[in-house]
């Protein structure tokens, strides 16, 4: 039985073999490893998801205990790919939300007709900042002004920086 401490390195490489490892608590397969760990809060176990390439786990949950109820159950094919697809799923999700968070859009009625504000967040470790842009109707970029990582974008905000001829926006 493998035990539960951290694998031996090169893990991540041997992952991408095409034989999977497959043992009671260690699985690595379609870009996964699957890893049964003590869980460190109680008695019980947990089940780390991490994805290839990546030094820490996407996801960790809960695991079942063994019927002898002092180790955990082994990991099986079917556990193996709903922890996959319930990891991906977590992992999507957070993109997704990431990629809402720095870009945003809305279309706004303005003095200078129907424009579409963007607001896309550069996450820069030393210089973060937003890149404020408008379009017009065919798509052709009105401006693009430089503001704070901070700015809101929302529809009065908008309207406000078309009314105002595309300024850039005060104490920004």
């Amino acid at each position: 039985m493998t035990d539960s401490r951290t694998p031996p390195a090169g893990l991540a490489e041997e992952s991408h073999n095409d034989t999977p490892i497959q043992e009671p608590r260690l699985w690595c397969g379609d870009g996964w490893t699957a890893k049964v760990i003590k869980n460190e809060d109680d008695d019980g176990w947990a089940v780390a998801m991490i994805k290839d390439g990546e030094p820490e786990p996407a996801l960790v949950g809960p695991w079942t205990m063994g019927r002898d109820k002092k180790n955990p159950k082994p990991l099986d094919g079917p556990a193996f790919s709903t922890l996959v697809k319930t990891a991906s799923e977590f992992v999507r999700r957070h993109e997704q939300q990431l990629h809402a968070t720095l870009h945003q859009s809305i279309t706004v009625t303005a003095n200078a007709g129907r424009v579409t504000v963007s607001l896309d967040i550069v996450p820069d470790e030393d210089n973060p900042h937003g890149l404020l842009s408008a379009s017009d109707e065919t798509g052709e970029q009105l401006a693009q002004v430089r503001v704070a990582p901070s700015f809101k974008l929302n529809r009065a905000s908008a309207v406000a920086w078309a009314d105002n001829g595309f300024a850039k926006p005060a104490g920004r």
